[in-house]
């Protein structure tokens, strides 16, 4: 009897013992799931600042007077704000006319690389036709081609039909196609059901009319990638200028900093306030388009 009630007592100290450790294990699992955000937030939190944290320090020195700059130990915040930088760089670089020509040269490239990029990614991923595979295999083959081995026989080109000293070399090309954008809205059309495409060829729609009625309203995302991307490659361009550009008053901002640099090279804080400039349309652009943007990127299948 005395053994059978020890036996009792027994288990029921393993059963009270294997209670507390799953009690145990569900408190260690539940501050487990909450720490792994905050640890996940914390560190990219602190990376965004070692990112960020060169542009906080050139909008810094942009208000700091030039002996400032200079100080050490190096101080953080400008005293005192130094506000006549700014228009002093805006009118030395001439900013409001370099910033024309440049959207005279992005604003035609981005509506060139959209049009002619959108059209050819339609009929890779939506069309059957003869050798379109290869063909296409060959697009993404000029991805791979460096701009320094066309660089010569396409100035030579350009040179041949006058344009050399002109926008048109900076322009006129991103209307015959970018194969990387075209790579990239392919990806994506073929995540558009083809159900869509098929019940509107029933109902008598051609595909020009898909594309531009069905396919382009349901691939925002991409074409808001498309049109970023473009648009900060065009507008940061700095050697297509250098090579097709040759009257000062024809450079884009690229060129101008080049040369406020070369013209101000010991006037730091005025170089500061022009990159500050330089940088806020592009900020600009992405702080509306970033939703459209991650959301492109996710969704255009870029892993192949």
């Amino acid at each position: 009897m005395a053994t059978d009630q020890q036996l009792g007592k027994e288990g029921e100290a393993k059963a009270d013992v294997g209670d507390v450790r799953v009690a145990g294990g569900t408190i260690v699992r539940r501050l487990m799931q909450k720490a792994h955000p905050t640890l996940s937030h914390t560190i990219l939190f602190v990376v965004g600042l070692y990112f960020a944290f060169p542009f906080f320090w050139l909008l810094s020195s942009s208000f700091k007077s030039a002996t400032e700059i200079f100080v050490f130990p190096p101080t953080l915040l400008p005293h005192p704000v130094s506000w006549r930088n700014y228009p002093q760089a805006f009118e030395e670089m001439s900013f409001a006319r370099e910033l024309v020509n440049t959207l005279t040269v992005t604003v035609p490239s981005v509506v060139g690389v959209v049009i002619s990029s959108a059209m050819p990614a339609y009929a890779f991923a939506r069309l059957r036709w003869p050798g379109r595979d290869v063909l296409f295999v060959l697009v993404l083959g000029t991805i791979m081609l460096p701009f320094a081995v066309t660089m010569i026989p396409v100035y030579i080109l350009f040179h041949a039909l006058g344009w050399v000293g002109t926008y048109l070399p900076l322009v006129v090309p991103r209307f015959f196609g970018s194969a990387f954008f075209i790579f990239l809205l392919r990806q994506f059309f073929l995540t558009i059901p083809s159900e869509i495409s098929e019940a509107a060829t029933i109902d008598g729609c051609n595909e020009l009319r898909i594309f531009c009625q069905m396919i382009l309203p349901l691939s925002k995302p991409a074409l808001a990638t498309t049109v970023l991307l473009s648009f900060i490659w065009t507008y940061n361009d700095f050697l297509g200028p250098l090579i097709y550009l040759s009257n000062q008053s024809m450079y884009t901002l690229a060129l101008g900093i080049a040369s406020f640099v070369g013209y101000n090279i010991q006037k730091w804080e005025l170089l500061m306030a022009a990159s500050v400039m330089y940088c806020i349309p592009n900020i600009v652009l992405y702080f509306f388009a970033q939703e459209h943007f991650v959301k492109g990127i996710a969704t255009t299948g870029l892993k192949g």
